[in-house]
């Protein structure tokens, strides 16, 4: 991939939406493991153990893009990815119980960890949405950080205001997720057709936005309903 093509610029925008509709239970993660400390602590802790989370995320994706090299594991990420896709548009929110540290050196572990364990789906859009380039990978990453850092409440909010943000973030990762696919080596003889290729990977779009928001809103109805019963 060329740098700086047309190729480059949508995967780029691919990665670092990839990142911010992800990184909300970060900014959570983070939010949680800092609210002990005295004020002028708080800051510093947030700053630092947000650098470790990233230098352990930036190595696990850029080991992920060169695994995916490996026969088979396109289609087992791309799998994955759509699981991942489903799972942004139907999950809600869930608790988290992040013990908040007192000690600044505490605070900054338990954000690096705890962004370690639920960085995985992030890790593997990103990597797959970097299509082998790891001068993207990086990339997306100085552009995000910041964003996740300085801006991840504001972006929460977004997303509680304009719910469709989910929907186009849980969109672009079953693209990814199609695009893995049809890259997979050993399926390359089947989807040499152009047509069947960019069908497929519009299908499997299609699929899981409707099925998604199908089950999210059927979940939230079983919820009304079981609530007004009790």
């Amino acid at each position: 991939m060329e740098l700086f093509s047309a190729e480059f610029f949508s995967a780029l925008l691919a990665i670092v939406v990839i990142d911010l509709v992800l990184a909300g239970d970060n900014a959570i993660v983070i939010g949680l493991a800092a609210r002990n400390l005295p004020k002028e602590l708080q800051k510093k802790a947030i700053i630092w153990g947000t650098v470790g989370a990233i230098v352990i995320r930036a190595a696990a994706t850029l080991a992920v893009v060169w695994l995916l090299e490996l026969p088979g594991l396109h289609l087992i990420g791309g799998i994955l990815l759509i699981w991942i896709a489903f799972k942004l548009l139907t999950d809600e929110q869930d608790d988290h119980e992040i013990e908040a540290k007192g000690s600044f050196a505490a605070a900054i572990r338990t954000i690096i960890v705890a962004d370690a364990l639920m960085g995985l789906d992030n890790v593997l859009g990103v990597a797959g949405a970097a299509h082998g380039s790891f001068a993207l990978v990086i990339t997306g990453l100085v552009i995000s950080v910041p964003i996740m850092v300085w801006g991840s409440t504001l972006f929460i909010k977004l997303i509680d205001r304009f719910p469709i943000i989910v929907t186009i973030g849980a969109a672009i990762l079953s693209w990814t997720a199609a695009k893995m696919i049809v890259g997979e080596p050993f399926l390359q003889d089947f989807f040499d057709n152009p047509w069947l290729k960019y069908t497929f990977e519009a299908i499997v779009i299609i699929a899981v936005v409707l099925i998604g928001t199908k089950m999210k809103k059927t979940k939230a109805q079983s919820i009304k309903e079981k609530e007004k019963a009790s």
